[in-house]
C-alpha cells in the first residue's frame, strides 16, 4: 500500500508575544494511503487548519517529520501536484470566472484551452466563464474554488469546508464530483464540519483535539469504537442469566457495549449458561456522535 501523505510525531507550537507558547500540534502521527478519501474532524481549535498548512508547505512545523506524495511539502514540484481548496476564498471580483481559472493555471505552469476551462467550469456546476466573480453568489465562488482546485488533475486534493454556502442540491452535486475524482485515483482530504457529507464522501476519519489524533481509522471501524451490539437470543431466556454474561436490556432487546473482544467473551458466557445466538446486529454511530463521545472523554479524563 502507497502513502500519499504521511506524518509522524508532528508538533507546532506559536510563540505568543505577552503570553505563553500555544500548541497548535501535539505530537500527530497519521498516514494517509494513496486513492483514500480521509475526512479530518475535530472542534474550532483543534489543529485542522494548522495541520493543512503544514502539509501545504506554508507553515514549518516545530518538530517531527512530514511526507506528502514522496516528498517535502516545500517542494514546488510537490506543491504542483496539489490542489487546494481554502475555508475563506478570495477572489478578484472583476475577473471573469474563466480568466480566474486562466490565471491558476498560469501559477500551476498550465496552459489548457479555453474548451477545457469551459468544461471544467461546467462540471463544478458554473454554467458560463463569461460572467465576473464580483456577482457570483456564495456557493458559485466555492464552486469556482473547486474548479481551481482540480486544475491539471492533481493527485492530491486538499479540500477544507468545500460545500460551504452551497444549497442542498449543490452538496448532492459536489459529492458526486468527489467521488468521481477519488475514483480516478487522486488522494482526498476533507476538512468539513458537515459530518454528513463527510460520511457519505470519505471512507477513512481521523478526529483531531488539542492537537492530538484521538481516533482514526476506516469510517465503519470509527463508527464501531466502544460501539453497541444487540443480540438477540433464541425463545424466552432467563434475565438473570444474559446478565452475568455481560449483556443489558435496553428497549426491549439485549445489548452489549464494548470492543470485539469483550463482546466475544460475553457471547462464550451466554452460550456455557444454555444460551442459544440467532442475531447479533452491531449499532454503528454517526460521526456526530462519534465526535461528541470523544469529546466528553476527554473531559471525563
Amino acid at each position: 500500500m502507497t502513502v500519499a501523505l504521511a506524518v509522524s510525531q508532528l508538533v507546532k507550537t506559536w510563540k505568543g508575544l505577552f503570553g505563553p507558547e500555544q500548541h497548535a500540534l501535539r505530537g500527530l502521527t497519521l498516514s494517509v494511503p494513496t486513492g483514500a478519501a480521509f475526512g479530518l474532524i475535530g472542534p474550532n481549535g483543534a489543529g485542522k487548519t494548522t495541520f493543512i498548512k503544514v502539509l501545504l508547505g506554508v507553515v514549518r512545523p516545530t518538530s517531527g517529520d512530514v511526507t506528502v506524495l514522496g516528498g517535502d511539502p516545500q517542494d514546488t514540484a510537490i506543491r504542483a501536484r496539489i490542489g487546494y481548496l481554502p475555508e475563506r476564498m478570495h477572489l478578484p471580483a472583476a475577473l471573469k470566472g474563466r480568466d480566474f481559472l486562466r490565471s491558476v493555471s498560469t501559477l500551476k505552469g498550465l496552459s489548457p484551452a479555453d474548451l477545457e476551462l469551459d468544461r471544467l467550469l461546467e462540471r463544478v456546476g458554473l454554467r458560463t466563464g463569461s460572467q465576473r466573480v464580483g456577482t457570483f453568489s456564495k456557493g458559485m465562488r466555492q464552486r469556482l474554488g473547486l474548479a481551481a482546485a482540480m486544475l491539471g488533475q492533481p493527485e492530491l486534493l486538499i479540500l477544507d469546508e468545500p460545500t460551504d454556502g452551497i444549497d442542498p442540491v449543490g452538496r448532492v452535486e459536489v459529492r458526486a464530483l468527489l467521488l468521481e475524482e477519488k475514483k480516478r485515483g487522486a488522494t482526498i482530504l476533507l476538512n468539513s464540519h458537515l459530518l454528513a457529507e463527510t460520511e457519505r464522501i470519505c471512507d477513512r476519519i481521523g478526529v483531531l483535539e488539542h492537537g492530538q489524533l484521538r481516533l482514526e481509522g476506516t469510517l465503519d471501524d470509527v463508527r464501531r469504537a466502544a460501539s453497541c451490539w444487540v443480540v438477540r437470543f433464541e425463545g424466552e431466556v432467563p434475565a438473570i442469566d444474559v446478565e452475568a454474561a455481560g449483556f443489558t436490556r435496553v428497549d426491549g432487546a439485549w445489548s452489549f457495549e464494548g470492543d470485539v473482544q469483550g463482546l466475544n467473551e460475553a457471547l462464550d458466557g451466554a452460550r456455557s449458561r444454555g444460551l442459544r445466538v440467532v442475531a447479533l446486529t452491531p449499532q454503528t454511530r454517526d460521526l456526530e456522535a462519534v465526535l461528541t463521545d470523544s469529546l466528553t472523554s476527554r473531559e471525563s479524563n
